[in-house]
């Protein structure tokens, strides 16, 4: 999977472009702006090992002083082109992250990249349903026409996740040693999908 978190030294701190307030409730989950009592939890996830594997990553060497003021700054300064959000339970626990970046105004894209870094919510449906509900986000509010992704190829949980929730398989991509696969979503094709399962609720 792509990186979660995507620093950039060339931060730009005008006016983002992304300055709408985000909470969006699902059956389970709740999307909404990060925090600073966040960092703990975001430190935790990014020093685990497991976790940067599956992030395609290694394992975060940096202090957690320096994590937090790095962090606090990235909250405080959005990207123009990117949107960072937190994840938690329908009951306030946060869960994992997932964000939307490398926006393309002229094209209607947009690349997406999750993390649940609380294990134990893993294998329940929750990726499946945080997904689905940032889709329908990005599709109905942000009027995108394309949300793409790239998930490791030997990570055959996440691309069923994806799967479950809209994306295709497009190709396999080699990107620094590693193969991973690219996947997207239509909005034509989500907008049929949510059609018809609606007139299946509706019957």
């Amino acid at each position: 999977m792509k990186k979660l978190f995507l620093w950039s030294r060339t931060r730009s701190r005008t006016k983002p472009l992304l300055d709408k307030v985000v909470n969006i409730k699902g059956e389970r989950i709740v999307i909404r702006e990060k925090r600073p009592e966040d960092i703990p939890d975001e430190y935790a996830w990014r020093i685990d090992e497991e976790l940067s594997r599956l992030d395609a990553t290694r394992p975060l060497n940096m202090s957690y002083e320096d994590f937090y003021r790095y962090s606090k700054e990235d909250i405080s300064f959005p990207s123009a082109i990117s949107k960072r959000l937190a994840v938690d339970t329908d009951d306030g626990r946060h869960i994992g992250n997932i964000m939307y970046y490398d926006l393309d105004r002229r094209k209607g894209e947009a690349e997406l990249g999750i993390m649940i870094g609380e294990k134990r919510y893993w294998s329940q449906g929750y990726g499946t349903e945080i997904v689905g509900v940032i889709l329908a986000y990005l599709f109905k509010e942000i009027r995108l026409n394309r949300v793409y992704l790239h998930t490791l190829s030997w990570n055959f949980r996440a691309q069923r996740c994806f799967a479950k929730a809209g994306f295709r398989e497009v190709k396999t991509v080699r990107r620094s040693g590693q193969d991973f696969i690219l996947m997207e979503s239509l909005r034509e094709s989500w907008e049929a999908r949510y059609s018809q399962a609606r007139e299946v609720v509706e019957e």
